[in-house]
């Protein structure tokens, strides 16, 4: 999983990456509504409000959808899985997928939230939920 770009934490995400810091997958939550979204937005696309909270994910989820990526200017990196995980909590989240080998990644499949440093940076990841 190559890639040097730093994470920058903002107003809007910081909470996030702090999250991910002690292990936690935390999703933005609207204060006024309860609805959850991601990624973090500065209002809530339900209810307008710009009174924000976070709650903490289960960790689980579902591959909704997936490809295997090479970065156009370093071909010889290894490439990485990226997915589409669909979460209990109704977010879908972009990630990567580890521990798992691509020829046997299936749509549907149950995979769990795992911390990994990319970077310089601790971000969630997710792996085969029969991996925990």
């Amino acid at each position: 999983m190559g890639g040097s770009a730093a994470v920058v934490p903002d107003d809007d995400d910081a909470f996030f990456f702090a999250g991910a810091e002690i292990g936690e997958l935390r999703l933005r939550r609207c204060a006024a509504c309860g609805r959850l979204r991601h990624p973090p937005t500065p209002m809530c696309p339900a209810c307008h409000s710009v009174e924000q909270d976070w709650a903490v994910a289960s960790g689980a989820g579902v591959i909704s959808s997936w490809i295997l990526a090479r970065h156009p200017a370093r071909p010889d990196d290894d490439a990485r899985v990226v997915a589409l995980v669909d979460l209990p909590e109704g977010c879908r989240v972009v990630t990567n997928l580890v521990d798992i080998d691509p020829s046997a990644i299936r749509v549907g499949d149950a995979v769990t939230v795992c911390f990994v440093e990319i970077g310089g940076a601790v971000l969630p990841c997710f792996r085969p939920a029969d991996q925990r």
